[in-house]
């Protein structure tokens, strides 16, 4: 998933989106991903966006190759 740089961003908006972060115990990425929701009325929610990174670095099975594996392990 892509980045997104925010650039001239008043200081006082800066502070105020950082305290609902510290108040909600939730992330600023968190905290602005809902805000930019809200305000585009996308409503979609990543199952686990850490699983889809981990899965992309290091690679994963087909179920095919798993069930494979699982049967030869078998005692």
């Amino acid at each position: 998933m892509g980045q997104i740089t925010i650039r001239g961003m008043n200081p006082e908006m800066e502070q105020k989106i950082r305290r609902n972060a510290l108040a909600s115990g939730k992330s600023l990425n968190s905290i602005l991903l809902e805000m930019i929701s809200v305000q585009t009325g996308f409503k979609g929610k990543r199952e686990n966006p850490h699983k889809e990174s981990l899965l992309k670095l290091a690679g994963g099975w087909c179920k095919k190759d798993a069930d494979e594996f699982m049967e030869s392990i078998k005692s």
